[in-house]
């Protein structure tokens, strides 16, 4: 039986861990030719050899990367049908604390290297007469968390871009949707619980138990499940949706903060 993205040829940045590598894996698996990008060599090339496609290491702020990003899948693969834009990035402050240098950093990759992401790949969709965009956002696009202004503004930003994206070249074929996960087990999420673990005393394991227990689903996600989510948008069984928000964060975006001091179950 044939895969979901059988004769597909996927374009993900931050492929070499996480979300972009569970993509990867996913998108093969369901038949697709992927190109896997990241800053690090050696985890996009172990990604490229388990999925049997290819890696090309650079930085999603570099016009000239991304184009050979695109030109690869074209040379190689015959073409381009489907960009995931998902590499980012992390840290910051709050508006005070948050340096210029971090400010910027926030927003290159994690707005404008999206940005760039879609228009490296626009011109190869436009040639295959359409294609699927999905823009990896956060559920901090939606909500606020503590001293994240710069994290929380690109990521806010990805919402507005895709829509403008989406209706722009959905009638070439071309559809763009955000997704935005909340907390995912990956090496990210690992290092900002080892930072909350020291915070607080406790392991990693505790770490993760702590942010996750007002979730209606009281766990973090797995990577798969969010490639999952990416396969979704990605593929066929989304062909009319665009410029839509796919959350995938357990529940959290739904609980109203102010009335957790009424709950009965943790303290």
């Amino acid at each position: 039986m044939a895969g979901r993205l059988e004769g597909m040829v996927a374009l993900i940045t931050g492929g070499g861990t996480g979300i972009g590598a569970a993509t990867a894996r996913a998108f093969a698996r369901e038949g697709a030719k992927v190109v896997v990008t990241g800053r690090r060599a050696g985890p996009i090339q172990a990604v490229a050899a388990e999925t049997s496609g290819l890696a090309v290491q650079g930085d999603v702020r570099d016009d000239r990367h991304l184009a050979e990003a695109v030109a690869t899948a074209v040379r190689r693969f015959g073409g381009l049908d489907v960009a995931v834009a998902n590499a980012g990035v992390t840290g910051g402050g709050g508006l005070v604390s948050v340096s210029d240098q971090q400010w910027e950093e926030l927003l290159g990759v994690n707005l404008t290297g999206v940005m760039k992401v879609g228009r490296a790949a626009l011109p190869a969709l436009l040639d295959r007469g359409g294609g699927s965009i999905v823009n990896v956002a956060s559920v901090a696009g939606l909500v606020a968390g503590p001293e994240s202004a710069g994290y929380v503004a690109g990521k806010s930003a990805i919402l507005g871009l895709t829509r403008s994206m989406a209706y722009d070249y959905g009638p070439s074929g071309i559809r763009v949707n955000t997704l935005c996960p909340g907390w995912v087990r990956t090496e990210m999420s690992e290092a900002e619980m080892d930072a909350l673990a020291e915070l607080r005393g406790i392991d990693r394991e505790a770490a993760f138990r702590l942010v996750s227990r007002r979730l209606p689903l009281r766990r973090v996600a797995a990577a798969e499940e969010i490639a999952a989510c990416c396969l979704f948008l990605a593929g066929d069984e989304s062909s009319f949706v665009t410029g839509a928000v796919l959350v995938a964060d357990g529940g959290g975006h739904i609980v109203d903060a102010g009335t957790l001091a009424f709950a009965d179950t943790d303290p």
